[in-house]
């Protein structure tokens, strides 16, 4: 492990047109996994989709937060 590095971490550098995509592709992700949330009825399923969904949505914020630092930073 590199020095300076807390383990369970990971930086990404990554373009422009690289964040833009991956937003892309996450948000597409998360629509379809709302869509099947509402769609399934069995309980232990469902908790484990809404955990997705809750990490899902939370790298979207983040990834939205460094597009717009990138854009003011």
């Amino acid at each position: 492990m590199e020095e300076g590095c807390e383990e369970g971490f990971m930086e990404l550098i990554l373009s422009t047109e690289e964040q833009e995509f991956l937003l892309n592709i996450l948000e597409q992700r998360h629509q379809e996994l709302l869509k099947e949330i509402a769609h399934t009825d069995r309980r232990e399923f469902k908790q484990g989709l809404r955990k997705n969904e809750q990490l899902l949505d939370s790298l979207i914020g983040r990834l939205r937060g460094a597009a717009v630092q990138g854009i003011h930073g």
